[in-house]
């Protein structure tokens, strides 16, 4: 394999898209997948070779393996899984629904388990594999009207450090990145403009995708377990 192959998922917009991008450009092959296959190949258009985009509902098991098996088909092997799909439900307990409850734990964590099952037999056999995903400040910290999201999010948390365990004999380091106030499409103008107030600014999908690329890449080939917070210090300043 003359290029290592990551799948990224949440690929069509915001970190999603910087991810693609920035492994793009450090010489992966990308299999970008997401739901919204319109904003997904516009965003991937711009790739002459090199990034292949996929249909994929992380939610399904079944696409989970059709998405796999076409990244083997056109790469022809796969070493990087970036579980970077996620939804923000917001919602106070007592408007909270179970159905939306447990579609924020359907999306934001039985999604990337799904795609750790489905990559692994080809991560196995890959030289420095490597999994992160993508959590949140809110499974640090709690905030108001997040019990869906952050409690899905907490799951993440949890399932990272015990694929990191299982999966390290194997030679598969499992990281996680935990953006805080980032500008992406996932928060209105409002929400932006009252976290840039309180934070000092926004994180830029630039900023994530760079830890992503550190983790995933030879630099960071002695780290699994990690917990690399990117929020420009938010959870040591709110009170």
């Amino acid at each position: 394999m003359t290029h290592p192959v990551a799948l990224v998922t949440g690929a069509a917009r915001g970190q999603g898209a910087a991810i693609v991008a920035r492994l793009h450009a450090d010489g992966f092959r990308v299999a970008a997948c997401d739901l919204l296959t319109d904003e997904l190949l516009a965003s991937t258009a711009q790739y002459a070779h090199g990034v292949l985009a996929l249909e994929l509902d992380v939610t399904s098991e079944a696409q989970w393996h059709a998405a796999v098996a076409a990244t083997i088909e056109g790469f022809g092997a796969l070493s990087a899984l970036v579980n970077n799909a996620g939804v923000l439900h917001r919602a106070a307990i007592a408007d909270e629904t179970a159905a939306g409850f447990e579609n924020s734990w359907r999306v934001n964590c039985l999604g990337p388990f799904l795609g750790i099952r489905a990559a692994l037999p080809h991560l196995t056999e890959a030289e420095s594999a490597s999994i992160v995903n993508t959590c949140s400040t809110s499974a640090i910290r709690p905030f108001p009207n997040h019990s869906a999201y952050g409690s899905s999010k907490w799951a993440l948390r949890g399932l990272t450090q015990a694929a990191a365990v299982e999966l390290a004999p194997a030679g598969i380091r499992v990281n996680a990145v935990f953006p805080g106030p980032i500008a992406t499409p996932m928060l209105d103008e409002r929400t932006q403009d009252r976290l840039a107030q309180t934070s000092g600014r926004l994180g830029t999908p630039a900023e994530v995708a760079d830890a992503v690329a550190f983790l995933v890449s030879a630099n960071a080939s002695f780290i699994t377990g990690s917990e690399m917070v990117i929020d420009g210090g938010q959870i040591l300043r709110i009170g």
